[in-house]
C-alpha cells in the first residue's frame, strides 16, 4: 500500500488521500457555495441600485421610446402618472427637430435617442449634426466624405 503526506505531515493512504479529494471537491459540494454566492452578488448589486424607502413610489418613466410605469426610486420613475409621462414623450417627440439640431442638414425624427438623425447629403455639410462645412479644395490622398460628393 502506498502513502501520501499531506500538508499537515499526516501520512494517509492513496485510497484514503483520493476518497477525501473526491468527497470535498465534486460539483454536488461545490454547487451550494456557487448558489450562496450568486445570491450575495445579486443582493449587493440590488442594494446598489436601491433608493431611501421614503424617496421610492408608482410612477412612469420613458424607457426605449416609450411609458414604463412601475414601484422604484423617484429619480428613476419621475412621472406620477401615465398621462404626464405620455405628454413628456409627445411633446419630447414633436419638438426635437424645431430646436435644429442639424446645423447645416435635414432634421429627421426617430424614436431612439437623442430623437433624430441627420440628413446632410447635398447641403454643402457633413457630420453627425451637418456641422462641418464640406471641403471646397480637393487635396491629394483625401477622402472625401461621401455627404460631400455631387454627381
Amino acid at each position: 500500500m502506498t502513502a501520501v503526506h499531506t500538508a499537515r505531515r499526516k501520512c494517509v493512504s492513496v485510497q484514503q488521500y483520493r476518497s477525501d479529494l473526491h468527497s470535498v471537491h465534486t460539483p454536488a459540494t461545490m454547487r451550494p457555495n456557487a448558489v450562496l454566492l450568486i445570491a450575495i452578488l445579486a443582493c449587493i448589486l440590488i442594494t446598489a441600485r436601491a433608493c431611501e424607502p421614503d424617496q421610492t413610489h408608482n410612477g412612469c418613466k420613458i424607457y426605449g421610446g416609450s411609458c414604463t410605469c412601475g414601484y422604484g426610486c423617484r429619480t428613476e420613475f419621475i412621472y406620477r402618472t401615465r398621462r404626464a409621462c405620455l405628454n413628456a414623450l409627445r411633446e419630447r417627440s414633436s419638438n426635437v427637430c424645431a430646436r435644429l439640431p442639424c446645423m447645416g442638414g435635414i432634421c429627421i425624427q426617430t424614436m431612439q435617442d437623442p430623437g433624430f438623425t441627420c440628413k446632410c447629403e447635398g447641403t454643402g455639410f457633413y457630420g453627425q449634426r451637418c456641422e462641418k462645412a464640406c471641403p471646397t479644395v480637393p487635396v491629394r490622398g483625401m477622402v472625401f466624405p461621401h455627404e460631400c460628393i455631387v454627381i
